[in-house]
């Protein structure tokens, strides 16, 4: 059963788990199961996606109950009228502390052309674990907000990538030897990306919205273990 955050007659809010395809593609590979399918049992009905998350992220998913509706979403997301904040635990600690990262980005295919893309990012967080790897005897992870101002292929996994703070659990974009770390240590086998917040307009009625999805527990753990809180409002 999927954890549904919100949902009305126009739209569907959920917070995705880590690892579960959003829907089928070239890009998945052979999943055995999918969000879309899973939900269109879930609920009865025709639903439409109003965007996608990658498959290694959790967070929050819109859903639309009618062509239109998506297409109305659409254009909000396009429009960059959404406004979203992921959470992320990246290697090292990010300097400056808040920064906009300016960025042009491929799409799918790395040889595409590249188009403008920009995260603005903040530093909630910082721990330092006594635990070799490398040349180094203590290790450095930071909690970051990122919050995209575009919407590019893996945008926010590839931004930290370039400027060396790489998300944990990332096997594309991401650092092996860490994300070896955090499973080795820490039982944590997930990447660490969650789309936490998302604002947005209803499409129907207009009224501002707020959608929240909690941590799962894997995610959640590492924040109690390394005595980090999430930020208020």
């Amino acid at each position: 059963m999927l954890d549904i955050l919100y949902q009305d007659d126009a739209l569907i809010a959920v917070n995705k788990p880590a690892g579960l395809a959003v829907h089928r593609s070239k890009m998945v590979g052979n999943a055995e199961e999918f969000l879309i399918d899973v939900l269109r049992a879930q609920v009865g009905g025709i639903t439409y996606l109003a965007h996608r998350l990658d498959r290694a992220t959790s967070g929050v998913l819109l859903i639309a109950r009618s062509a239109g509706i998506a297409a109305a979403l659409g254009e909000q997301f396009m429009g960059r009228d959404v406004h979203k904040q992921y959470l992320a635990v990246v290697r090292g600690w990010p300097e400056p502390t808040e920064a906009l990262i300016d960025y042009a980005l491929p799409g799918s295919r790395e040889t595409g052309p590249r188009r403008d893309a920009r995260t603005s990012y903040r530093r909630l967080a910082t721990v330092e674990v006594p635990i070799a790897l490398g040349r180094y005897p203590q290790q450095r992870y930071a909690l970051v907000m990122a919050e995209p101002e575009t919407g590019r292929f893996r945008q926010i996994r590839k931004h930290m990538a370039h400027i060396h703070h790489p998300v944990i659990g990332d096997c594309q974009h991401g650092r092996g030897d860490h994300n070896r770390l955090y499973k080795q240590y820490f039982g944590c086998h997930r990447m660490l990306l969650h789309a936490w917040r998302l604002r947005f307009s209803h499409p129907v009625t207009g009224a501002p919205m707020c959608i929240e999805a909690p941590l799962d527990a894997a995610y959640q753990a590492l924040l109690e273990r390394f005595d980090w809180a999430l930020p208020a409002g």
